[in-house]
């Protein structure tokens, strides 16, 4: 049987650069995996010889040789015994294995498989997962907990994440001996690639389970309680640990990270620890002077007071009455801005009075501001 141009199995074009392969490559990986295609044997065999090319094409010696020669060049005496690169007994080490850990480490869960000390594939860490949670101000003030569902890959309850049916457990792949790769001799090439049997686990099932195919981990809907401390600001990220995607091979589960946005307040504006509120008074509060009571973010009021002659933005400090610090006792200001508010839809008695204030304060001078004001305009035009 004919070989596939490795070009044609990657999608792409000839004059590709080595990113574009790379690309291609990922592509047409993720979509014949066989994590993605359980029990496709066609899907199993399209993998493979994508990967095969991919281990031919990304290196740039084996991809010459192969547009000049073709699938020959790589067949054993190929390309007549003695020419193209003069015999010379090339080891191509390392192959396939640095790009499938490259690669589906990112996939299958964020850390990439790792080698152990026998030379097996060590359990791949399950990839972190993020959910994205709105509070409110009071609940960040106060630290809240919330239940949370989300849908993540568990590992399987029935085989305990070994992909075995109840009764076995996998065996070591007699392809490559438990290492995940094997060596080929191919023309001049020694090739090291990962194993077509195990796909580089050094394990295979023979009996997988029937609740997870074989795969150890299942797609499942988990709650979640999600405690949020006191202080929290948006952005703020919980973590909690292990709560992540299922490992897979028995690796470690991934972590799950909350992150906290906390929705805007109709009183308040904040500035880190520290509240801010405008809070409108009458005029003449503001000309006799008088105290006003104000809401509190912890639930209580507290009283301002306000002297006579009170100008529309001044401020006045509470302190320890803002927001709680962060993994501390303490807690921020709150500051209210006073804003002198002119009376409307005024009585016709209310308007006489007003007119014969209005006189009166003329005479007295009872307006220092504007009176400073108007005089600075007329130094300025002279009059």
């Amino acid at each position: 049987m004919s070989k596939s141009d490795y070009y044609d199995l990657l999608n792409s074009s000839r004059d590709a650069s080595a990113d574009d392969l790379k690309k291609a490559y990922r592509k047409m990986a993720m979509k014949y995996h066989p994590d993605k295609n359980p029990g496709n044997k066609e899907a199993e065999h399209k993998f493979k010889e994508i990967n095969e090319a991919y281990d031919v094409l990304r290196d740039e010696q084996k991809r010459a040789a192969y547009d000049r020669y073709g699938h020959a060049a790589f067949e054993q005496g190929g390309m007549g015994g003695g020419g193209g690169f003069g015999g010379g007994g090339f080891d191509f080490a390392g192959g396939f294995g640095d790009i499938f850990e490259e690669m589906f480490g990112e996939i299958l869960g964020g850390g990439g498989a790792r080698r152990r000390g026998d030379g097996q594939m060590a359990g791949q860490r399950g990839a972190d997962l993020r959910y994205d949670m709105t509070i409110t101000l009071e609940e960040a003030f106060k630290g809240c907990e919330k239940n949370i569902k989300i849908a993540s890959l568990v590992t399987c309850d029935v085989c305990g994440g070994s992909g075995a049916a109840t009764g076995s457990s996998p065996v070591t792949c007699e392809t490559c001996g438990g290492h995940g790769q094997v060596r080929m001799q191919q023309g001049f090439f020694t090739i090291q690639r990962t194993c077509p049997t195990c796909q580089g686990a050094g394990r295979v099932i023979k009996d997988p389970c029937k609740n997870c195919h074989g795969t150890g981990r299942l797609r499942k809907e988990r709650t979640l309680a999600v405690t949020i401390p006191a202080g929290v600001e948006s952005g703020t990220r919980v973590r909690l640990s292990g709560e992540g995607e299922a490992g897979a091979h028995g690796g470690h589960a991934g972590d799950l990270y909350v992150i906290l946005n906390v929705s805007g307040h109709p009183l308040y504006q904040r500035d880190g620890a520290n509240l801010h509120m405008r809070v409108p008074i009458p005029m003449t509060m503001a000309a006799l002077g008088g105290a006003v009571a104000v809401p509190v973010i912890d639930g209580t009021k507290a009283d301002v007071d306000i002297k006579a002659g009170t100008q529309t933005g001044h401020q006045v400090r509470l302190r320890g009455k803002g927001m709680s610090i962060l993994r501390s006792t303490s807690r921020g200001d709150l500051y209210v801005e006073l804003m002198v508010e002119t009376p409307a839809h005024l009585t016709k008695r209310q308007k006489e009075l007003l007119e014969e204030f209005a006189i009166e304060s003329e005479k007295s001078k009872t307006n220092p501001e504007s009176e400073s004001f108007f005089e600075k305009v007329r130094d300025m035009l002279g009059v």
